[in-house]
């Protein structure tokens, strides 16, 4: 058996991170629509990256299935998310803090509204 590699943590972080973000563009959409006078530029902005993540959050799916990933618990508290996940056999957990989580789904709000992430 393959023990848990990088890339099936990097899966399991993403499937935490990109809900998360996708949730963030709901609300700052709807904020933006509530607020501004021109709504649509910054919206359509907005529409195509949550495009673009609902569709890398189905590639992510696909890709749990190919190697074997199955996230069967996910908690939240005050201090951030924990994911319960198994991977070919082994069972593993996931610990991201709300700060972290902060900072990554900035990071890659950032890079699906097409802006620089070199910082």
């Amino acid at each position: 058996m393959i023990d848990i590699t990088d890339e099936d943590r990097a899966l399991v972080k993403s499937h935490i991170i990109l809900p998360r973000v996708l949730t963030a563009f709901e609300r700052d959409a709807a904020l933006i629509n509530t607020t501004l006078k021109t709504p649509a530029p910054y919206t359509d902005l907005i529409t195509e990256a949550q495009r673009k993540i609902t569709a890398d959050i189905y590639e992510i799916r696909k890709a749990f299935r190919t190697r074997g990933i199955k996230v069967y618990e996910e908690l939240s508290d005050i201090d951030g998310v924990t994911a319960r996940y198994k991977c070919r056999g082994y069972e593993s957990e996931m610990r991201l803090r709300w700060s972290m989580m902060g900072a990554d789904a900035s990071l890659v709000m950032r890079k699906y509204l097409g802006l620089n992430t070199d910082m």
